[in-house]
This record gives C-alpha cells, structure tokens and sequence, in this order.
C-alpha cells in the first residue's frame, strides 16, 4: 500500500470522491435502502453531494477522517462510499468510526467486505492513520451491515437504546469494535438476531 488515498486489492478501487463524482452521488443516492440505514438526507440533491465534497471529504482528508469512494475499476464510476470518522461518543484520537453504503446494483459480490478490509488495513497502519479501534455502530435491523462488519472481525459489543439520531428520530443501534491487535478473520460472538 503505497499511500491511503488510493486503496485497490485488484478487484476493487478506493479513491476519495471529487467534484467529477457528484452527479454519481446523487444518482447512488436516491435509493430508498439508503435512506432508510444513514443519516444522509432524505430527499438527497445534487447540492447534498456538492456539500459532502466539498465540506466533508476535502477537510476530513486533512483532519484524518478520510473518505473513499468505491470503483470497479481506477477510474471507474462510483457504486459505494465508504469512510472513518469521530465516534461520537468520544473525541479520541486513536479511534475511528467506519461508515459506509453500496449501490444495490452491486450487492450480493462481497464488494464492501473488501473495502472494510482495505481501509481497516489502511486505519490500523501506524505509517498512515494508526487508528488503535475502529468501531462499526448501525440502526438495529441494519443486517446486511451487521453481515460485512462480523464477516470484516468486528466483536459485537452490544446494543445502544436511543444511540442514533436520524432524522429527528432516537434509534436504537448496534455497536461493534475491531482492534489492532484484533485479527481480520470473521468474528464469532455475534447474537444470532443481529
């Protein structure tokens, strides 16, 4: 891995998300699955995407809490997002929190495993980020996010009442955590329900 803005294992491109994406965005992001698991706006315009660019990608980049879009190729259109950011409940610096989304139209191919492998690789190398905990938190009934964090080595760690906001609305969510010192390999504590 030569530096963290472009990530790829050869089958999959992780690149950050510029201005020539935006109508992508918009495009990925009418769907109603989207919506309904994020936080992301809902109607999601195109001055939604511009916004997200410019003022979320661009400085998270130069405060370490970078942002990649998915490709199926280097210069490929963009089918996902996937990023770490602040946890919420702490400002810590050693701590990320992993986001992401797939356009349905890609599902089912165990793209997004590969992404959260790549850039937990990518956040656990003390030569780019260095992160000590990535923590993975999703609404409860999230499944197919569940899915990719258990299949990525994420430890279920328990249940949040009331631990999203969304819209307005208090959800309930998951949380999970993955270490640096934990190993990538499918993780086996889960609930059978989650």
């Amino acid at each position: 891995m030569e530096d963290a803005q472009t990530l790829t294992d050869g089958t999959l491109w992780l690149s950050p998300p510029a201005a020539p994406d935006i109508d992508a965005i918009t495009a990925r992001c009418q769907e109603p699955s989207l919506g309904e698991w994020t936080t992301m706006p809902v109607p999601y315009r195109r001055a939604d995407a511009e916004k997200f660019v410019y003022d979320i990608v661009t400085p998270g980049w130069a405060s370490r809490r970078p942002t990649w879009a998915l490709r199926p190729a280097a210069d490929g259109p963009v089918v996902g997002m996937i990023g770490l950011g602040t946890p919420d409940v702490h400002r810590d610096s050693d701590a990320a929190e992993i986001g992401f989304w797939l356009s349905s139209a890609v599902r089912g191919r165990g793209l997004m495993t590969r992404a959260v492998e790549l850039v937990c690789t990518a956040g656990f190398d003390p030569a780019l980020f260095g992160f000590q905990r990535i923590e993975w938190r999703a609404f409860t009934g999230n499944h197919a996010s569940a899915a990719v964090a258990r299949r990525a080595g994420f430890r279920y760690e328990g249940l949040l009442r009331g631990g999203g906001l969304q819209r307005g609305v208090r959800r309930d969510i998951w949380i999970a955590g993955r270490l640096a010192t934990d190993p990538s390999t499918p993780a086996r504590d889960w609930p059978d329900d989650v």
